[in-house]
């Protein structure tokens, strides 16, 4: 059974959600993060993914209070991602609750940092992020699109580094409840099927979720969908 992970994405420490990344876009769908963890948790979820929007812009940890408030107050395993470019970022969001890391900018950016923290902490822990923008990665919260492509930039990290996880956002379909890059997966998967990949982006519906699942995608994030009422509470209970 495919994994299903909630994402809770923070603005001003409230739970929001963005279309295609465009910050202009927000809306808020609750001011108190941690109600709405504790509502996933009641309907058997473990693993909750939380990015710090304002981090992700501000290039440094900006949310963290919020992340420790979440993670005391559940006993959910957190993987948080936005903004940890340093080793003070890392350590902020480790003290603070964080299960996992998941590092995009700073893997592109500063490749040396990255692969220390493989190193230091493991690839169990430090997830790389792979924000895909028509074929290249995108970095600072999706504003700025490298000339690095996806395959290329995963085979480094994988086959090159070792990294075991990876988040793969198609950025063009986040926000938009119109159906996830399955194809795309499923292609991440032939080249590297023992690769942990974690869909991001477009899920509109648990049909969307078995879909995903067919092609042998471990695990999905799921945000607007559950926001918006396409995919309901009660259906989570049975991806627990």
């Amino acid at each position: 059974m495919i994994e299903l992970i909630p994402a809770i994405d923070l603005i001003d420490g409230k739970c929001v959600r963005l279309s295609q990344g465009k910050y202009e876009s927000k809306k808020i769908y609750n001011n108190d993060p941690l109600e709405v963890a504790k509502a996933f948790e009641a309907h058997g979820i473990s693993r909750l993914h939380v990015v710090d929007l304002d981090g992700a812009a501000s290039h440094h940890i900006v949310n963290y209070r919020t992340l420790e408030r979440l993670a005391s107050g559940t006993g959910l395993f957190i993987d948080f991602g936005g903004g940890i470019k340093t080793d003070d970022d890392l350590r902020v969001a480790f003290e603070c609750g964080a299960t996992m890391v998941t590092g995009g900018s700073v893997a592109v950016k500063d490749p040396g940092t990255f692969c220390r923290w493989l190193c230091e902490y493991g690839s169990d822990r430090i997830i790389l992020g792979a924000d895909v923008n028509e074929g290249y990665i995108a970095t600072g919260g999706w504003k700025e699109k490298t000339p690095c492509q996806l395959f290329p930039f995963l085979e480094h990290y994988v086959e090159g580094k070792g990294v075991t996880q990876v988040i793969c956002t198609d950025i063009g379909r986040d926000g938009m409840l119109q159906g996830p890059a399955v194809e795309l997966y499923k292609r991440i998967l032939e080249r590297y099927p023992s690769l942990k990949v974690i869909a991001s982006g477009g899920v509109g519906s648990v049909d969307d979720l078995y879909a995903l699942e067919r092609v042998g995608v471990p695990a999905v994030i799921v945000g607007k969908a559950l926001y918006e009422g396409r995919i309901m509470l009660s259906d989570l209970e049975q991806f627990a």
